[in-house]
């Protein structure tokens, strides 16, 4: 009896140590490789877009019957283009402005610290140049145009990486036979991707909308205040948005800031800070949890340790990846007997979430395919 109580204290040690040297492996990989996963795992969300947007086409029966599948992704794959496109060119301009005007902000930032040296009477401009001397504002912002541009540059790798997955995704069905002769298993691994697809699909779906709105209303006011660059600083407020808990907070101070080197008054970031503020607060308390629900199953304290362990490894773009990547997780420990405890611990109530089986109708594509 004791025997067999230490053969399972092995076991389990073993198994233990297994799992925390694979974990050390992964997160050493994931950040040594960040150059090359984040435009791969960008790619693979921009996938799931167009994916969404082929089943929006595909919800027009004359699409659904005179366009075959290839075109179809084809056609959605230029309008994302098009988008990512127009967005890198409405940044790197927007931008380009604001850093040749940083003369005129921080000649107005100084105005603005000599005021608040009569309203306080004390020497608030020494102290807080003394700080800031500290550190080179052109520099800080030059890299910061620099970081943008690389992080944009990628953009030609990411749509390579969208066509390469557009292309495996038309020959996977035929990998995934041969992987799994047997019909029930081929079945529940077409279930498992069916998962992933419609509950990122659904995240990104419900999420860009909620961005968007909260990014509209925001340049509504960015407008009325007269903040220059609205355009830009509402396109920061919407991606800021997909960053959970801390990206509303962040996307509302940026501009407020930005009104005061600007203007050279405080009253615009009070202005800003209700306005654009009272925004977030309704779409993300009010709107947001109405429409996403419980859909995702994850704790609140797993989206705070995936944002702070993601951020950790890929900076911004990991936060705002924390979430995808976070669910996708979930969804592969679930289906793993001996990682479900992990689900298990990162669900929100305990509970695993409800299978998804691959609708008939859903077989449609692949009788596209055969008819190509």
């Amino acid at each position: 009896m004791l025997n067999s109580i230490n053969t399972v204290s092995k076991e389990s040690l073993a198994k233990l140590t297994y799992i925390l040297f694979i974990l050390i492996a992964i997160v050493t990989i994931l950040v040594y490789s960040e150059d090359y996963a984040i435009p791969f795992i960008v790619a693979l969300i921009i996938w799931f877009i167009i994916h969404e947007l082929r089943e929006n086409f595909q919800m027009i029966p004359w699409v659904r019957k005179n366009i075959p599948i290839w075109l179809q992704s084809m056609i959605a794959f230029f309008v994302i283009a098009i988008v990512i496109v127009s967005i890198i060119n409405m940044v790197y301009y927007n931008v380009s402005i604001l850093y040749e005007s940083l003369d005129h902000y921080l000649a107005n930032f100084q105005i603005v610290l000599l005021k608040l040296n009569k309203t306080f009477g004390m020497d608030v401009a020494t102290r807080v140049n003394d700080y800031w001397g500290q550190y080179d504002i052109a520099a800080l912002a030059g890299s910061a145009i620099n970081y943008t541009t690389s992080l944009f540059g990628n953009g030609f790798l990411i749509l390579i990486y969208v066509v390469f997955l557009l292309v495996e995704e038309s020959i996977f069905p035929l990998k995934l036979k041969a992987f799994y002769p047997e019909g029930e298993d081929q079945e529940k691994k077409q279930n498992l991707f069916y998962k992933m697809d419609q509950n990122i699909g659904r995240y990104l779906r419900l999420k860009s909308l909620v961005s968007f709105i909260t990014g509209l209303l925001s340049y509504i006011a960015l407008v009325i205040i007269g903040v220059e660059a609205a355009l830009f600083w509402a396109f920061l407020i919407f991606l800021l948005n997909f960053i959970p808990t801390v990206g509303s907070l962040i996307a509302t101070l940026f501009p407020a800031l930005f009104a005061v080197f600007q203007m050279a008054e405080l009253a615009p970031f009070v202005y800003i800070i209700i306005s654009v503020g009272t925004v977030q607060i309704i779409v993300g308390n009010i709107i947001e949890p109405k429409l996403m629900g419980n859909s995702l199953n994850m704790s609140s304290i797993v989206v705070l340790l995936s944002l702070t362990i993601w951020g950790a490894m890929w900076g911004v773009m990991g936060m705002v990846l924390s979430v995808p990547i976070t669910v996708l997780m979930m969804i592969v420990f679930e289906e793993i007997p001996s990682l479900r405890f992990i689900a298990v611990a990162l669900s929100e109530k305990g509970q695993l979430s409800d299978p998804i089986s691959r609708p008939r109708s859903k077989k449609l594509e692949e009788e596209n395919k055969k008819s190509l």
